[in-house]
């Protein structure tokens, strides 16, 4: 049976494609037996330099990850063909460009799009759903570096509800320890276990999984 595609897609640049795709990765790489690949469609290449700095901190033979990287309509070939040998393989894709996200997101079987709670971020986030709905690949918002407290962010719970029917229910806060992880290419699972941040990152990656599940017996 071949593995599971996640795709992170957002039009809007700045959303934290990056931090999300490699944090669930290593999260979901955590489970026993359980094997994780990374495709990097972002021209930028930011998940690459995390790799390389993973690399230098673990050892190049200890990440626990595969690295890949494609463009346009490769990035679907090279998906498919990491899906045969891993259980999942997360897609990072770059922020406005149809050309370099469709392809991704047309080989995926969850789209997860980041969203800050912002009204910004809220508009950008129509066009990633409608592609999604276009290939028939189910979607999941999920909200990002929100802040405690604020009352904006119930009012964007309200405006996502009304664009797509499934918000994740993990949320994960503004948090400096995402970004700092990064810089070592670690996640906050690895350098803060017992955080609150870790402790999103796990209740995302089951929420994730359970979401698979259930279109696999679907």
């Amino acid at each position: 049976m071949a593995g599971r595609i996640i795709t992170i897609a957002q039009q809007k640049g700045g959303s934290g494609k990056t931090t999300l795709t490699a944090h669930l990765a290593v999260a979901l790489a955590t489970g026993r037996g359980i094997n994780v690949a990374v495709l990097d469609v972002d021209p930028q290449g930011s998940l690459g330099e995390w790799l390389e700095a993973r690399e230098a901190t673990l050892g190049e033979d200890k990440t626990g990850l595969l690295f890949r990287t494609a463009s346009g309509w490769g990035a679907r070939r090279e998906a498919r063909s990491m899906a045969r040998d891993f259980d999942y393989v997360i897609v990072d894709t770059p922020p406005k460009s149809d050309r370099e996200a469709r392809p991704a997101i047309e080989v995926a079987d969850l789209v997860a799009i980041p969203v800050q709670p912002s009204p910004v971020d809220v508009w950008a986030s129509a066009q990633t759903l409608d592609m999604a709905a276009a290939e028939k690949v189910p979607a999941i918002i999920v909200l990002n570096r929100v802040p405690p407290r604020a009352a904006l962010t119930e009012e964007m719970v309200d405006a996502l509800a009304k664009l797509s029917p499934m918000t994740a229910s993990t949320r994960l806060g503004n948090r400096v320890a995402f970004a700092s992880s990064m810089g070592d290419g670690l996640t906050v699972t690895e350098t803060a276990p017992s955080s609150k941040a870790a402790s999103e990152i796990a209740a995302l990656s089951d929420e994730v999984k359970k979401l698979l599940r259930k279109k696999q017996a679907a």
